[in-house]
């Protein structure tokens, strides 16, 4: 499995790891484990949009570097 340029895709092994270890959590009466149920945190979209602007920025810079470098690379 990969995109369409033949690169590997990554995050299954982690994401297999977090379903792995969310279904083994079992609550205090033996039942499953409900990530919604308790206390959360939640953030308003305004103070979110904020927060992940930096990393939104460093996405599309990472993007740009490795469109620019393929190209050098791979000619295209």
């Amino acid at each position: 499995m990969g995109d369409a340029e033949g690169r590997e895709s990554c995050g299954r092994c982690s994401f297999t790891t977090v379903v792995d270890a969310i279904e083994s959590e079992k609550d205090d009466e033996g039942g499953r484990y409900d990530p919604y149920e308790g206390q959360y945190i939640e953030v308003d979209e305004r103070e979110l949009k904020i927060a992940s602007a930096p990393a939104v920025a460093a996405g599309r810079v990472k993007r740009w570097l490795d469109d620019t470098a393929a190209r050098f690379v791979y000619g295209r």
